[in-house]
């Protein structure tokens, strides 16, 4: 998952929570086997793989996700691109001077979700180097599966954490809401806003963590496919959803947008969300300073 991830169950019978809790660390593991691009095995490097050359066979739930990323295309304007990963070659942990204009267009010219054919049992990306990336999606697709196998094994109280993706098994033990705190864009761990939750999911986007840093100037993780150049919207977006993968897809978009676009994304959702602008004011219907 590239992040540090938290199970919390509670429950009176032991075994069957313990049970629960092996099984959903399973299928994480399975998740991260999965679809990381980092892992020479997985489903996601055999297709990136096999881009320009032949189809890659897939399964079902590669397809549900496959289908889910083109709804978030369509209704983003194109800016939500599962093919955008291969602009890391320009953006990365090793990059320590702005990318030519000639290295941006390289990298473009290898982006475009509408390029890409795919259908219940095989995908093919048509131009060598095109990249699938389901960093956008999977971990909160698998924060939602992990609560659905939670709850089939009797887990009634608990939460999962994914990196910040959290989804709700159900209350506290006591039967009380989850105390979330959203944290601060600007001050290392400090929270600038809290939430109470019970039910549903609940996740962040921002770029105040994940960054490169070039003459003094911070560039955040997510990146315009239509740019190649990284976002500079808001600092971040929360969003509260029944499922943390539609929760995870709206705060991503609104930060691929301009903050006044973004902002109107948010609102035009129709879902609980709080925004931190540039200027560090909270706005949204779960603003709510400490």
């Amino acid at each position: 998952m590239g992040c540090p991830c938290e199970l919390r169950f509670y429950g009176k019978k032991e075994k069957e929570i313990e049970n629960a809790f092996r099984q959903c660390v399973a299928r994480a593991k399975e998740f991260e086997h999965k679809y990381s691009r980092y892992l020479d095995d997985s489903v996601t490097t055999s297709i990136n793989r096999s881009a320009g050359k032949s189809r890659t066979t897939i399964d079902q739930e590669t397809f549900a996700l496959l289908d889910y990323a083109q709804v978030c295309f369509e209704l983003s304007n194109g800016f939500f691109d599962i093919t955008s990963g291969t602009l890391r070659q320009c953006w990365n942990s090793q990059t320590t001077e702005l990318p030519s204009q000639i290295q941006i267009e390289n990298c473009r010219s290898r982006i475009g979700w509408e390029k890409v054919t795919y259908s219940e049992t095989e995908i093919f990306l048509p131009v060598k180097g095109m990249e699938l990336d389901f960093g956008g999606i999977v971990k909160e697709y698998a924060a939602d599966a992990l609560v659905a196998s939670a709850q089939k094994n009797g887990v009634e109280f608990g939460l999962i954490n994914l990196g910040g993706d959290i989804a709700m098994v159900g209350p506290q033990a006591d039967g009380s809401p989850w105390n979330i705190g959203i944290v601060h864009p600007t001050i290392k761990g400090a929270t600038i806003a809290k939430i109470e939750l019970s039910s549903g999911a609940l996740t962040t986007s921002g770029g105040y963590e994940r960054f490169i840093e070039i003459d003094g100037q911070r560039y955040s993780h997510l990146l315009n496919p239509k740019t190649g150049f990284p976002t500079d919207s808001m600092l971040s977006a929360t969003v509260i959803a029944d499922q943390a993968v539609v929760a995870g897809s709206i705060t991503s978009i609104a930060l691929l947008n301009n903050e006044k676009e973004g902002l109107r994304w948010l609102e035009d959702s129709k879902l609980p969300y709080l925004a931190i602008t540039k200027n560090l004011d909270c706005l949204g219907t779960l603003a709510r300073t400490d």
